[in-house]
């Protein structure tokens, strides 16, 4: 039963996967939180649909209204973190609470260069061969109960060049001045390149808080569904009843 109170809470999956990764995370809130995981433009059940961050905006925006409970607290993980950022300051209105996972470096000057050189790479590559690596690393690395609902749904490589090219260059530590509602930067402790800002991200915001999840990397929620889990619901608790 959801505790009196608590915010509602949208998960904005990463690059390539889809509203799968969030499986974990969805299974054990479910009982205490209303919970909702997007797919985001040219990902998931939309992949036929363009990327743009307006459509990702309006997608998180719907997936808030959808749970009728008022703002929500809004987890993005990489990709996702950014476009939840953008949507923080379209819908700050929607907004109760943010956590950023893995995306807290700045996407402009030279730390964009070799992410737009993999954004073009990528169309060059066939996307069953990136399927099947993609496959294969994931069932390596994790157990099936935290990786097969993203295998499933499949991957948007094809997405990656728009939604990338979009990203990059557009945000820094100063986009947290326009998110009013607490951060939570939640990262892998091994995570060096998307923590790489973490301080400035937070030194913007007035009620923002770095968290490590210890021996994780990138895919955070991957290495330690339940200490990833725990900091959200965590967070979730402290944020502030809306009137």
């Amino acid at each position: 039963m959801t505790a009196t109170g608590a915010p509602p809470i949208v998960f904005v999956h990463g690059t390539r996967f889809n509203a799968g990764q969030w499986s974990p995370q969805l299974a054990a809130l479910q009982e205490d939180f209303q919970v909702a995981a997007v797919d985001l433009p040219g990902h998931g059940a939309r992949s036929a649909q363009p990327w743009s961050l307006n459509a990702a905006t309006e997608i998180i925006a719907s997936a808030v209204d959808s749970l009728d409970s008022g703002p929500a607290l809004i987890v993005g993980h990489s990709l996702g973190g950014y476009a939840s950022l953008e949507f923080a300051r379209r819908c700050p209105e929607q907004l109760r609470g943010l956590v950023l996972a893995g995306a807290s470096a700045s996407t402009r000057g030279p730390w964009a260069t070799p992410y737009r050189w993999v954004a073009g790479l990528v169309p060059r590559l066939p996307a069953d061969r990136l399927a099947r690596w993609n496959d294969r690393l994931l069932r390596r690395l994790y157990p099936p109960e935290v990786v097969e609902a993203t295998i499933r749904s499949g991957y948007a490589f094809h997405t990656l060049p728009a939604a990338w090219g979009e990203v990059l260059g557009r945000f820094d530590a100063g986009a947290m001045r326009h998110v009013a509602a607490p951060v939570l930067i939640l990262n892998g402790e091994k995570d060096a390149v998307f923590r790489s800002g973490e301080r400035d991200f937070a030194s913007a915001h007035p009620h923002a808080r770095v968290e490590l999840i210890p021996r994780a990397r990138h895919l955070a929620n991957f290495d330690d569904p339940d200490a990833f889990t725990d900091a959200v619901r965590r967070f979730a608790r402290q944020l502030p009843v809306h009137s």
